[in-house]
């Protein structure tokens, strides 16, 4: 079941499991940044920044699988 993530993503490994741009579809890494639109993650390749928007599934580490709104961090931790 895919659900909003209500926390932190920043130190979190992740692997893009369902994503609108093919391209994407298993990118995997640790987060390093969160902004309203995007998350940057750095893989073995180095730094790549990927839109929320084109991101419709994002494993976690856990095996849970989540989907994240265009809101900050602060925003959606918060609840707002």
């Amino acid at each position: 079941m895919i659900k909003t993530y209500p926390h932190e993503l920043i130190g979190k490994r992740v692997e893009v499991v369902d994503a609108t741009n093919s391209s994407l579809l298993g990118v995997q890494g640790m987060v390093t940044d969160e902004t309203k639109s995007s998350l940057v993650i750095k893989t073995n390749k180095g730094l790549i920044t990927v839109l929320k928007s084109a991101i419709r599934g994002l494993k976690l580490e856990s095996g849970e699988t989540i989907t994240l709104p265009n809101k900050r961090a602060e925003e959606r931790i918060k609840g707002k």
